[in-house]
């Protein structure tokens, strides 16, 4: 990578007018020569002084010189050596977003090349054919003039499948601004895009509004332990949309929106009761909240206190009753779903985690013994009450 870090660092600086080109290497520390040298190839003339430079100090000069100018092309370069070692997207990951665009417009508010021209610098991008008016040219004649290349064709052009990991990002943030969609495309988009970057551990998340619509940025998924992982592993196996989404997003917000994770953190239970119940064919009420839901799922799965005889479970799963009881309750006391007052409670950062954890926990093992339920009922054998098995 160092070596066409250094051929782009060349072609950059070749970029200049031939009189400026000496003072250009000199200004990046490189030697100095005669001005006659660089109008007889300002490339030659930018190489034959980089290949002596020891390979570390490349990027440094590489980057300074983006301080100067703008090189899409050596921007990449970096980029893409920064990058290495770093959390990645993956191929698979790659052409499976890819996949999203295959019959979906990349803009419902504005025109697509409009689109496209701000977020791929089109100019600097050369033709796959060859041709002297670069892809632009191309994209005009394929997609405008001609509808001969189908928009996942068009970001392969770009270079979606190769470019580094922050155009890639850019070109998600950007593909799911609201000045690019209405609303309902965009929330379309996002979640059909989450089912698939979460896979790589990343995710488009809200860090903030603009006239009240949602900003989009590609984030980490925020899982602090192995607790967090294993509960997100169970989820995202349940339901990788939905419910995984919930808890992503409820730790997320452990940290920064307490009044929020703690809202979500009810909200999860109440998919993961819903979605089960939904499953095993019982019906509930619309308007059920969170204890009677748990009661209705609670004797699906053999989880009543009362449906057991050894006091040990009992106890415990009394306590997991009750669990989901004041999750219900700090909800309504600490949550975000009604208006705090001047005088109520503030939750804190460890309210959050403790009620995030608890309900992840929760939910895990809700999904889990409806998983194991499942697999009982399949196995063609007598089925004795049990006193002991949770």
């Amino acid at each position: 990578m160092i070596r066409d870090l250094r051929t782009e660092l060349a072609n950059a600086i070749a970029d200049f007018k031939a009189y400026d080109v000496p003072g250009v290497c000199s200004r990046l520390g490189l030697a100095d020569g005669d001005g006659s040298e660089a109008f007889n190839s300002k490339y030659k003339y930018a190489m034959s002084r980089l290949a002596a430079i020891p390979a570390e100090e490349i990027l440094p000069m590489a980057k300074k010189l983006l301080q100067e100018v703008s090189s899409y092309r050596l921007s990449e370069q970096v980029a893409k050596l920064e990058e290495i070692g770093q959390p990645a997207i993956t191929e698979i990951t790659r052409r499976r977003l890819l996949s999203v665009f295959k019959t979906r417009p990349l803009a419902t508010e504005m025109e697509e090349v409009e689109f496209l021209q701000r977020v791929w610098p089109v100019a600097e991008i050369p033709s796959p054919y060859g041709s002297s008016g670069g892809i632009l040219d191309d994209i005009y004649q394929h997609t405008v003039r001609n509808y001969d290349w189908e928009t996942d064709e068009t970001l392969i052009h770009l270079g979606f499948l190769s470019c580094s990991q922050a155009q890639l990002f850019r070109f998600l943030e950007e593909v799911t601004a609201p000045i690019a969609q209405t609303s309902d495309a965009q929330a379309a988009m996002v979640a059909e895009l989450n089912s698939h970057l979460q896979h790589d551990d990343f995710r488009l998340a809200v860090v903030r509004k603009v006239s009240g619509c949602p900003i989009y940025k590609v984030q980490r998924a925020v899982l602090g332990s192995p607790a967090d992982q294993g509960i997100s592993a169970a989820l995202r196996a349940f339901d990788p949309n939905d419910v995984h989404d919930r808890w992503i997003a409820a730790v997320e917000r452990r940290a920064d929106d307490p009044r929020g994770a703690i809202t979500l953190a009810r909200t999860l239970l109440e998919d993961v009761c819903k979605w089960i119940l939904d499953e095993a064919q019982t019906e509930y009420p619309d308007n059920a909240d969170l204890p009677v839901l748990y009661r209705k799922l609670a004797k699906i799965l053999r989880l009543a206190p009362d449906d057991h005889t050894e006091q040990t479970f009992k106890q415990l799963l009394g306590s997991c009753q009750q669990i989901v009881e004041l999750l219900g309750s700090l909800r309504s006391k600490l949550g975000d779903a009604h208006s705090p007052g001047p005088k109520k409670a503030k939750p804190q950062p460890r309210h959050a985690e403790l009620a995030v954890n608890l309900s992840g926990t929760m939910a895990t093992f809700l999904v889990e013994t409806w998983r194991a339920r499942k697999i009982e009922s399949a196995i063609p054998a007598p089925v004795e009450p049990s006193t002991t098995e949770v």
